[in-house]
């Protein structure tokens, strides 16, 4: 992304490119496992041109999604009707390096915006472990990294423009219009069109990244000083064994230690996504091979320290195609759901191929955020694409509703309004946000119509 400082520290306009021609109407998201065909496919070039988008759609009873890189799991993002890509809608790039605020286009992904962000001196305060997401499917599903001192992503926004279901140009922060700027933060695309995004961030930082092979017990003992000791804090287990990889980072004051390339390569690109994606393919078809595969890879891994940009050290590389469900819920009551859920995968008729990923965040205000008002612990499980998935999801699910869980937006999960309403405590003021700026459920579809209501 080209952009040129101006004296006052603001950023010129991305420069503009050739509309391309009309992309196909079919769409599928990263993992496959939805897809869809819009009768129309529009790319509005300016916010004043998706304000009529909306409301050509909204006067002729049409449907609009926008559409970011598709890596939600879920169908939120799924429409029949009018598709809405965002990749036109450029807009100005503003930063006030002093203040540590960036304004950015919606539609930009995370890894241009981690690009952005070094080039003046600044970072996010934290990220996910995947950075191909636009900044507004991030924050629209409540994405998050892990950290006892850290939200989801949505609690780094200070301010957003976004187009509601009457075609109208809304702008919120918590100064002006708080009710909209605490419904929209988290707000699955049922509250309008999020054109522009404002960002705190912070300077630019090292962390020190150390990530080691550990038995669960051990950890699951230690795990009140491991989160509070460690400013990100996460662990994978291995289904049918008792070891996990414990993962820390932390900030530290020099990139004095960075991974050698090789080792980098070894790591992250051969073991973890080729030679990863071929014992699933093995495990996929001799089921019986997966335990003992499991095993070796939970002994396999050795340790490995090193430093490095915080957005680099945040992000990996995910070659390996998987499909995922992820619940938050009180981090107290981790060690008993995650022997809960070590129960359904000895008991499934199948057998798991995927690591299960527990990560940790920060209380928050925003309503719809799975860590609205509570520390919480996630639970991210996941299978290789291809293989059965729904029995051990749902499995999981019925499992931590009884503990207060709640689903992360954007994987799968099988709840509807009626279950989530005692999980949220706003869901109804939410609810009621998206009756006035929504009035004509432009931007429904059949999966905010189970989440939230008809």
């Amino acid at each position: 992304m080209a952009s040129t400082p101006s004296p006052s520290g603001a950023v010129s306009p991305l420069g503009a490119t050739p509309s391309p021609p009309a992309p196909a109407p079919g769409w599928s998201n990263w993992a496959g496992n939805q897809r869809a065909t819009a009768a129309h496919v529009l790319r509005p070039s300016s916010v004043e041109e998706l304000a009529d988008v909306v409301r050509d759609a909204a006067s002729g009873g049409h449907r609009i999604k926008a559409v970011g890189s598709g890596h939600s799991f879920t169908d939120i993002a799924r429409t029949d009707d009018r598709r809405v890509e965002l990749t036109n809608l450029a807009g100005p790039v503003r930063v006030d390096p002093e203040r540590r605020l960036v304004t950015v286009p919606a539609g930009l992904e995370l890894c241009e915006l981690n690009v952005l962000l070094a080039r003046h001196g600044l970072a996010m305060p934290n990220l996910g472990d995947i950075d191909a997401q636009t900044i507004a499917g991030a924050i629209s599903t409540g994405t998050h990294g892990t950290g006892a001192g850290y939200g989801c992503l949505s609690t780094f926004v200070t301010a957003l423009t976004l187009v509601t279901g009457t075609g109208e140009v809304r702008h919120c922060s918590a100064e002006n219009d708080p009710e909209l700027f605490a419904a929209a933060r988290v707000g699955l695309g049922a509250l309008g069109v999020i054109t522009e995004v404002t960002l705190r961030c912070v300077d630019a930082f090292v962390l020190r990244a150390d990530e080691r092979p550990a038995p669960l017990a051990a950890v699951l003992a230690d795990l009140p000083d491991l989160i509070a000791g460690n400013d990100h804090f996460e662990f994978y287990w291995f289904p049918y064994t008792d070891r996990v990889q414990v993962k820390t980072n932390n900030r530290v004051p020099a990139d004095d230690r960075p991974l050698p390339r090789f080792r980098g390569w070894l790591d992250d690109e051969f073991l973890s996504n080729t030679v990863f994606a071929g014992a699933c393919r093995l495990g996929r078809a001799v089921p019986a091979l997966v335990p003992p595969i499991s095993a070796i890879s939970a002994r396999a891994l050795t340790a490995r320290t090193y430093t490095g940009r915080s957005d680099r050290v945040f992000c990996t590389p995910r070659r390996v195609r998987f499909t995922e469900m992820e619940y938050g819920v009180p981090r107290a009551v981790l060690p008993e759901a995650l022997a809960a859920l070590r129960r359904v995968v000895d008991g499934l008729p199948f057998k798991v191929l995927f690591p299960v990923e527990v990560r940790f965040t920060a209380p928050d205000d925003i309503w719809l955020s799975h860590g609205y008002q509570r520390e919480s612990a996630y639970l991210a499980i996941h299978q290789y694409v291809g293989a059965p998935y729904e029995p051990y999801f749902r499995a999981f699910e019925r499992l931590v509703i009884e503990w207060g869980g709640r689903p992360h937006w954007g994987k799968l999960h099988y709840r509807d309004a009626e279950s989530l309403r005692p999980a949220y405590p706003r869901f109804d003021d939410f609810v009621a946000v998206r009756d006035r700026l929504d009035p004509s459920r432009v931007f429904a579809n059949a999966y905010t119509e189970r989440v939230l209501g008809a």
